[in-house]
């Protein structure tokens, strides 16, 4: 029996983050890396998890009356250049299309990093009166964004997959109101469906998205030491609505300008899952957003071999709203198929031999601790819904343990330095300006604010680096 050599994982994720990392992903089949630099191959698995997050978001986004549209990958040059700030803090990041065929454009196409422009182009056309309000759709599609060094799977490549909402509305209140039940509904998703701790935040003036009014979002810590933006959201205010020339005629019949925002999660989702829960066997699915919970190993001998795959598959056809895979392959052993599912995370592994055929029993192992479990085949559609939700549970508490150990208050620059260092995520008192927070970047190497905690209160005393009164609690980590 010929069985493939070096398929697991040959690092530790404590001894070397980066290189764990990527040998899980690519070699659970998660995703790939492809001839395009900085491009990667969304595979088979990794497809099936986004589309899970994406089916749940769907369900929750639309039942707030979105509704999902698609516009087009490209975007005139002009269009994108409307938005002062907005072009600024794209512009390096944008790859253009100048030529179709042989024959040069007569105006650059970009090729969408986001989708304001060539959406609010529609938006002025299509909102005429407060009769045409709120209008609140979204798009899943793909975005480029060019310019970066190091690529990581599924962190930071220069295309990604995600949903881009881009709602409008005739009151501020309307338009805030939802950046609040966008930002729930991402915490939601995260906690309890992918099992992620994360600390909502909104970003410094320095680092919110070019052109709002402020932005929110949902930080995570990984292993690796470095902080990774989860899902956002946006308040643009009437920002590019002035730039768009998107009006309206109000009730009271004067003309005004709408409020907007934006907001998305991403295929980074998937890879901070894996940074997160992922051990040195290889991903741990947390089982709500697993697209297979078990994975059902029949073990025998010739002799047995009928009998046990006979029973194998009415396990299966019992446990099918689980999503089973029964794998009977015959050119592998029993013991290769546990690694190889380990390395894939299937959340339940159901081991079925002779023995357990003689029991009327099985032997059901959780991907996250190991533990065999003798379960009767009679109590099986009891006892599994049950081990899949404490393992869902546990993983949340622990995520979220890691993230409480990992984040340090510190009072000087000295402990800030020292935080950055020991791969912390550093709670500081700050000033909230530009040219304090650029000081801060250039003296610990690289770390940059991650969010002021919401619902923080103004702290007493001074800024972590300058001598000026403190104004709000700030999060700081070195970051993807």
């Amino acid at each position: 029996m010929e069985e493939k050599k070096d398929v697991g994982i040959t690092v530790k994720k404590q001894e070397d983050f980066s290189e764990w990392y990527t040998q899980a992903v690519s070699k659970s089949g998660l995703a790939d890396y492809s001839s395009v630099s900085g491009c990667m191959v969304i595979r088979e698995l990794g497809y099936a998890i986004w589309d899970n997050i994406k089916k749940i978001c769907e369900e929750k986004l639309y039942k707030l009356g979105i509704k999902p549209a698609y516009f087009p990958l490209f975007i005139p040059e002009s269009l994108l250049k409307k938005e002062a700030a907005h072009v600024k803090g794209f512009s390096p990041e944008v790859a253009w299309v100048t030529h179709g065929g042989n024959t040069k454009l007569g105006e650059k196409l970009a090729i969408r990093p986001t989708s304001e422009a060539i959406m609010y182009d529609s938006y002025s056309r299509w909102i005429r009166s407060w009769r045409d309000l709120p209008l609140r759709l979204c798009q899943w599609n793909n975005a480029v964004r060019w310019e970066f060094k190091h690529p990581v799977l599924l962190m930071r490549t220069r295309e990604f997959l995600w949903t881009e909402g881009h709602t409008v509305f005739a009151t501020p209140k309307e338009a805030e109101k939802e950046i609040k039940d966008i930002m729930d509904i991402w915490k939601d998703v995260c906690e309890n469906y992918l099992a992620l701790y994360g600390i909502s935040g909104q970003k410094t003036e320095k680092e919110k998205f070019a052109g709002a009014v402020y932005t929110q979002s949902i930080e995570y810590y990984s292993p690796s030491g470095k902080a990774a933006q989860g899902p956002d959201a946006h308040y643009d205010g009437q920002n590019f609505a002035k730039a768009y020339d998107i009006k309206f005629i109000d009730k009271d019949e004067k003309i005004k300008y709408p409020f907007q925002n934006t907001w998305a999660i991403t295929t980074r989702m998937v890879g901070i899952m894996v940074a997160v829960h992922g051990d040195n066997k290889g991903l741990v699915i947390p089982p709500k957003i697993a697209p297979n919970k078990i994975v059902i190993i029949p073990i025998y001998t010739g002799n047995e071999k009928k009998k046990i795959l006979a029973e194998a598959g009415k396990l299966k056809d019992m446990l099918k709203e689980f999503n089973p895979i029964l794998d009977d392959r015959e050119e592998y052993t029993p013991g290769w198929k546990f690694n190889e599912w380990e390395l894939k995370g299937i959340p339940l592994r159901l081991e079925f031999g002779p023995k357990d055929l003689k029991e009327k029993q099985a032997v059901v192992v959780r991907r996250d601790t190991a533990k065999k479990i003798p379960v009767k085949l009679a109590q099986l559609k009891k006892t599994v819904p049950k081990m899949l939700a404490d393992m869902q549970d546990d993983l949340f508490k622990k995520s979220k343990k890691m993230m409480l150990d990992n984040v340090v208050e510190v009072k000087n620059m000295d402990e800030l330095k020292k935080a950055v260092k020991d791969k912390k995520i550093a709670k500081a008192k700050f000033c909230n300006e530009t040219k304090c927070e650029d000081n801060i970047k250039d003296k610990t190497g690289g770390a940059t604010t991650r969010g002021i905690p919401l619902g923080s209160k103004k702290p007493a005393g001074k800024c972590v680096y300058c001598s000026k009164p403190a104004k709000v609690w700030v999060h700081i980590a070195k970051a993807y």
